[in-house]
């Protein structure tokens, strides 16, 4: 677990993302591989979740060798068992549920569940978890970030939702002491006329870009 929250710390930026196809999954990852990315959090959020996800495994073994897969919206127990034996590497919840950390950070596996309120990242602390996604982020906003933090002096934070892939909004989380930031649907917004995956290569290459600029200017 440990190692995998180094590695979320030398790679804070994780796309959030869902289809159905298994060529596309392949090709969007693919693309935020080659622009920088090293963890990526896949969806459950489809009846081909389980299917698309281990092939998703099955490919970065042999393609994105640095890559850390691991799956969201696990709100169970069951569910978290299915796909940490399918090989995730960690498991993001929108909730906080004692079940699941037990079925996950008793085998290592990193959770990181979904808080709204001081007394939920509570819980989540009071349940092991090191890290806590501040879920929705766009209703939360820096300023609650800020208030909050110090009273979880040992905690870190990822909000997700409501993050921007542009400078301003990726160094506005991290000023307000985020630890990773989670960008979903924003990012892989295709421009008008676009085609292929280049344009998302590219996006996530300039977003590695602010985050290691930043890291670098403290």
């Amino acid at each position: 677990m440990e190692k995998t929250l180094d590695h979320i710390s030398r790679y804070p930026a994780l796309p959030v993302y869902y289809n159905d196809d298994i060529q596309t999954c392949t090709e969007v990852v693919n693309a935020c591989y080659h622009g920088g990315i090293r963890v990526f959090e896949f969806v459950n959020r489809g009846d081909k979740a389980p299917e698309n996800f281990s092939r998703l495994l099955a490919y970065q073994k042999e393609h994105w060798p640095d890559l850390l897969l691991g799956i969201g919206t696990i709100k169970t127990a069951a569910m978290a068992k299915v796909f940490i034996e399918l090989g995730a590497r960690f498991i993001v919840s929108p909730v906080v549920k004692a079940e699941i950390a037990e079925e996950t950070l008793r085998r290592g596996i990193l959770w990181v569940p979904g808080c709204m309120t001081p007394t939920e990242i509570s819980m989540a602390e009071d349940l092991g978890a090191p890290l806590v996604k501040l879920f929705p982020g766009d209703a939360l906003g820096t300023g609650f970030l800020k208030a909050i933090k110090p009273l979880f002096p040992g905690m870190r934070f990822m909000p997700t939702g409501g993050v921007n892939p542009t400078s301003e909004s990726i160094r506005g989380w991290l000023d307000a002491g985020v630890s990773a930031v989670g960008l979903g649907s924003k990012l892989f917004a295709a421009p008008e006329g676009a085609s292929g995956y280049s344009w998302l290569q590219e996006r996530c290459r300039e977003l590695m870009e602010w985050v290691a600029g930043y890291n670098e200017q403290r």
